[in-house]
């Protein structure tokens, strides 16, 4: 990279928008109350996610197909903390809007602060010229129900910069996912 791997998070985020809203450094509290960290960190981002959650229900008795997925699986809820029932998990987007450089791979990975207690971000990667939202998902591992709050840090960014331009963007590809900008199911 040449540069310290979080001024270079910075210089992109300046130059090309590539995380909206960005914050320079890391935010570990609010008007002096404690939070799941956010922010630019030594070698990526942690995201925050939105308040808006789709938590998985199976009152239904509905077969998961990601061909046909069916959004009655899913309990819609809009709250500063969403309840993950146990063995179960939601979906969330972040607050943060991304546009990866043409150049950039980026890979999602989850908070050790969340890791530790039993709730696995699964491993998304973001790539080149991708841009949205970000969905994210949150599964619950433990028999017991489980807390994600909205607009602290519940994710990391990692970027990893090529020394070219990758032949065939998302962009050019046409992904089913570019501009996602809510809470986004699976679509085929």
């Amino acid at each position: 990279m040449g540069i310290k791997a979080d001024s270079w998070i910075r210089q992109m985020s300046q130059e090309q928008g590539m995380i909206e809203p960005f914050e320079a450094g890391q935010v570990r509290s609010v008007d002096g109350s404690p939070i799941v960290s956010y922010g630019t960190s030594s070698y990526g981002y942690d995201v925050r996610c939105a308040d808006e959650f789709k938590v998985f229900t199976n009152i239904n008795s509905a077969v998961v197909d990601p061909k046909e997925f069916s959004e009655a699986s899913f309990v819609d809820i809009k709250s500063d903390v969403c309840i993950i029932p146990p063995n179960s998990f939601a979906l969330a987007r972040t607050v943060e809007y991304f546009r990866i450089p043409r150049d950039v791979l980026t890979i999602c990975l989850g908070k050790s602060t969340y890791a530790r207690c039993g709730i696995i971000v699964n491993v998304t990667p973001l790539e080149p010229e991708w841009e949205g939202h970000v969905t994210l998902e949150f599964s619950n591992t433990t028999p017991l129900p489980a807390k994600i709050y909205a607009n602290e840090g519940v994710a990391q960014m990692l970027f990893i910069g090529g020394d070219q331009v990758c032949e065939t963007s998302y962009a050019d590809r046409g992904g089913k996912y570019q501009g996602q900008t809510g809470v986004t199911v699976p679509r085929t």
